[in-house]
């Protein structure tokens, strides 16, 4: 669900604010793909974030029957689809930088 809101809102907002809307959507991607890898202590979280926000973005872009589209042609919008699924990907499979706990000696005490 949060993968489909943030796909939602950085539509929303990749379009509103020229250069810094899609800045913004692509952070939120990947923050979002990353954070939830590392809330669950494992990948499959932001693969299932990035796999909402990818199928959010495929149907907002499809064409309605009056013929509109949510997104206007051109670089930008361009950008946040390829982008962010890369972002979406990159940021999944990083190593999860958790808190470091003391390595268990090899020797018993």
């Amino acid at each position: 669900m949060l993968g489909a809101l943030g796909g939602l809102a950085g539509s929303l907002v990749q379009g509103a604010w020229s250069p810094g809307g899609l800045l913004l959507a692509l952070a939120a991607v990947g923050g979002l793909c990353y954070g939830a890898g590392v809330a669950t202590g494992g990948r499959g979280a932001g693969f299932t974030a990035g796999g909402g926000w990818l199928i959010a973005i495929f149907v907002i872009s499809l064409n309605r029957p009056e013929g509109d589209f949510a997104f206007a042609s051109g670089l930008g919008p361009s950008l946040f689809l390829f982008g962010g699924m890369l972002t979406a990907v990159i940021c999944t499979t990083l190593p999860q930088l958790l808190a470091v706990a003391e390595p268990p000696s090899r020797l018993p005490e």
